[in-house]
């Protein structure tokens, strides 16, 4: 298949035209970012890196839990400060729409998933002062059919964040929007489950898988422009390929061997896998197919039976473990990470020593402690049997504890162990170095050594391997066979192994 190109945009920057995109949230986020990057540079704005230097600022918010929505308003607010115009887009802006610019003022404009096909023009208007009616929310799942298998037709009249590319050739709406080795590339979006905390399928949608050749395309065309690692993201990667019919349900271990073959890309990364849903098949392939990392991203959530199923979830501890020792039976190293919620309504001690009992076996290599609180609109929210907020931090405190340990000691036992590192920032660099990290003893490391990630060490939330090197200096993209020397927390001190390429 033939790789697409970037086009130059369809006109030169005017005065008054000039953008920056500030993103909060996950590396969906960032895919969305991008598109709409490269939506902006076709319509003729030209992309500014500091906000400081733009005519407006467009904030891509997160709308997950309480403390990423108070993030998304303390950045609208700063971006405020510059004294630049302000747009309010993605997941809070979409969820919460009017609600959102009655309380916020701040921003000129608060703009939904609709609205992103035509932003460049939506800008035009703030820049000239234009008042826009701001987004009104609604319940992106009515949008399309029931039927999965129905999706595919109907969401090409359906604005998806992260499938404006259909087909991908010749033009390629997307902008890279740094020079990380490591590209997140979206196969999927929205959300079938219905767990009771959630809201996300109420503001991404129901799911719709993307065609794999498009997927395929693109990641060439990310390889092209500087990308070493894939990394796969989605609400719910289990579910790739549900509405292709008949050849779907092994739709993702076919996907995964085409884009480990694409020339250029060293490592694939696959995320937010679904415990339940987690065929035999798919470890098998994650585990075992060359090119791709030996890396499970399992949103457990918990372990308790009583819990998941007051979650709208399945499972149980003795499954789950299940699963972990199914994994490692394939790849004795591999890495596991998962989210747990705490305090949920109605959990017990028992529940709490369930997770325990869980978390104790798995021997997992990462994991986010949360503790619950209500969500609009979730069905979790009209539960009763709420725990005092007091009593929830307690047990985050208590779970935390224990993951810390645990986690440390996985990381402990990876010691004498060889890893394959993707560099992804240079020896010198110190202010974006791990300088200091907990436990290391600071005579021990340099503190503006390499630093990189190892299979079981997704960007961001897994950890790091800081890199003793010597000759040649290691480059940002560089993938290098090393030999782990110390841990320090869930980070791992690694040497090169002489000879080994890079």
């Amino acid at each position: 298949m033939p790789s697409p190109t970037t086009e130059p945009a369809t006109a030169e920057p005017a005065e008054g035209r000039r953008v920056s995109l500030v993103t909060l949230g996950c590396a969906r986020n960032e895919v969305d970012s991008e598109e709409l990057a490269g939506r902006l540079a076709a319509g003729g704005w030209e992309l500014a890196a500091d906000p400081e230097d733009s005519d407006v600022v467009v904030v891509n918010t997160c709308g997950f839990v309480e403390s990423a929505k108070k993030d998304s308003v303390d950045t609208l607010l700063a971006a405020a400060d510059t004294g630049r115009k302000v747009v309010a887009v993605g997941c809070m802006a979409e969820r919460y729409g009017h609600e959102l610019a009655d309380s916020l003022p701040e921003a000129d404009a608060v703009l939904g998933f609709d609205h992103y096909a035509e932003l460049s023009d939506r800008l035009d208007d703030v820049v000239a002062g234009r008042k826009l009616a701001s987004h009104t929310p609604s319940d992106r799942r009515k949008l399309l059919p029931i039927s999965p298998v129905q999706r595919p037709a109907a969401s090409e009249a359906v604005e998806v964040p992260g499938h404006a590319q259909h087909g991908w050739g010749p033009r390629v709406l997307r902008t890279r929007l740094d020079t990380s080795p490591v590209a997140a590339l979206k196969i999927a979006s929205g959300c079938d489950r219905r767990c009771s905390f959630c809201a996300i399928p109420s503001f991404r949608g129901s799911f719709v898988s993307r065609r794999p050749d498009e997927i395929v395309a693109e990641a060439q065309w990310l390889a092209e422009n500087g990308a070493k690692e894939l990394f796969l993201v989605s609400e719910n990667s289990t579910s790739y390929g549900k509405d292709f019919g008949r050849d779907g349900a092994s739709a993702l271990e076919r996907l995964l061997p085409r884009l480990a073959e694409v020339e250029g890309i060293d490592r694939v990364r696959v995320s937010y896998l679904q415990p339940a849903e987690t065929r035999p098949q798919l470890v098998k392939a994650i585990a075992t197919t060359p090119g791709v990392a030996d890396y499970f991203d399992l949103s457990f959530q918990h372990s308790s039976e009583q819990v998941l199923r007051r979650m709208r979830r399945f499972g149980s501890t003795d499954s789950f473990l299940a699963l972990t020792e199914q994994i490692r039976e394939y790849a004795p190293e591999a890495g596991i990470r998962t989210n747990v919620i705490v305090g949920f309504p109605g959990e017990t001690e028992h529940d709490l020593a369930e997770l325990e009992r869980f978390l104790t076996g798995a021997r997992l290599d990462a994991v986010g402690v949360f503790g619950y609180s209500d969500e609009d609109g979730t069905e979790a929210e009209t539960f009763e049997g709420k725990l005092d907020p007091q009593e929830v931090a307690a047990r985050v405190t208590r779970i935390s504890a224990l993951v810390e340990e645990l986690t440390a000691q996985r990381a402990e036992d990876r010691i004498g162990t060889f890893v394959d590192v993707l560099v992804e920032r240079a020896a010198g660099n110190s202010a974006d170095s791990a300088d200091g990290i907990d436990g290391t003893d600071p005579d021990s490391i340099d503190a503006d050594s390499a630093v990189g990630r190892a299979a079981h060490q997704a960007p961001e939330v897994d950890g790091e391997c800081v890199i003793l090197e010597e000759e040649p200096v290691l480059r940002p993209g560089d993938l290098v066979r090393c030999e782990v020397v110390e841990s320090a927390g869930v980070d791992l001190v690694v040497r090169p192994v002489a000879g080994a390429g890079r």
